[in-house]
């Protein structure tokens, strides 16, 4: 139904920037849900930006004010810019979709790990040198 191809990743000095995009095929609809997680070595997937689709986004902690998660017009291609790169900010990240969120908003959270999205890239890595 749904797939995601991640592009972007690579390595940076701390301080810098770069941006992630994830182009998605298939059709998302007013319900669903999108976001970005990470994933480090030996550590658990952790939530980073999510959004749905009328622009509504929340952030963890970690990255509020230095990443900003966004859309395209036409809804085929979800963006994460990130600034103010740190060492800490290196994994893999992946785009996901929550197709259908039926509890009004609860479920499109980074705080529940992306436990609820059935629809996963492949992956892009981040690598952030100090």
């Amino acid at each position: 139904q749904v797939q995601l191809v991640e592009s972007g990743g690579g390595s940076v000095q701390s301080g810098g920037s770069l941006e992630l995009s994830c182009a998605i095929s298939g059709n998302t609809n007013e319900d669903s849900c999108l976001g970005w997680f990470r994933q480090a070595p030996g550590k658990e997937r952790e939530g980073v930006a999510v959004t749905n689709t009328r622009g509504r986004a929340t952030y963890a902690d970690s990255v509020k004010g230095r990443f900003t998660i966004s859309q395209d017009g036409a809804k085929k291609t979800l963006f994460l810019h990130m600034g103010s790169l740190k060492p800490e900010d290196t994994a893999t990240y992946y785009c996901a979709v929550l197709l259908w969120d039926l509890t009004g908003g609860s479920h499109c959270v980074t705080s529940r790990g992306g436990i609820d999205f059935g629809f996963w890239g492949q992956g892009t890595q981040v690598a952030v040198s100090s």
